[in-house]
């Protein structure tokens, strides 16, 4: 059964997890347009995301953040779109997200996330901190919260391609779920 789904799909989870590099890939696979909060919030407003931060603290990025994914969960067709690391959490984007995204979270193990986030210094909760202990302290914090996305997937190590290849065969088996639960759902009305 080919892949259809006409829902906007949402990419979660920590910070170096490959939500823009996975993101993009998966839209070009799916042939969607893809974009990225992160960078549309700083087109929007001008500023780098740690710039912002800086400027007006968590709270207003967070509202901002709010607005801009609203903004991108309209478009028509639906793209792909990465968030960033803290956009599920704020409740408000979480709840936009579950009623207008097929969400998925992207799971990764905590040494390959640090490995990854070590590479450049442009995330703005790991500035002057051990990152090793902040990232564990964020995966305690976020994961639960991550695990209301609609689907999981655990990141591969090695090439993206192959954290593509999970996410399509995880959005295959969401898509086959929703369609049972639906046909339950219709039967059990023309039962009625």
């Amino acid at each position: 059964m080919p892949l259809h789904i006409e829902k906007p799909i949402a990419l979660v989870g920590l910070m170096g997890v490959g939500k823009t590099t996975v993101g993009r890939r998966l839209a070009k696979r799916l042939g969607r347009d893809f974009d990225d909060s992160d960078d549309a919030i700083e087109q929007a407003s001008g500023r780098t995301v740690a710039g912002y931060f800086r400027d007006h603290g968590e709270a207003d990025f967070r509202d901002g953040e709010f607005r801009v994914i609203k903004r991108l969960l309209e478009i028509n067709p639906p793209i792909i779109l990465a968030t960033g690391g803290g956009a599920f959490i704020h409740p408000p984007t979480r709840k936009i997200l579950q009623e207008h995204a097929v969400v998925i979270w992207l799971k990764g193990d905590l040494e390959t996330l640090v490995e990854r986030v070590s590479r450049n210094d442009k995330r703005p909760l790991l500035r002057g901190v051990d990152k090793h202990s902040k990232m564990r302290e964020l995966m305690e914090a976020r994961h639960p919260i991550y695990a209301q996305a609609h689907v999981k997937v655990k990141i591969a190590r090695g090439p993206h391609l192959r954290t593509v290849n999970r996410v399509l065969r995880a959005l295959k088996s969401h898509q086959e779920k929703s369609q049972e639960e639906n046909a339950k759902q219709e039967k059990s009305h023309d039962t009625e």
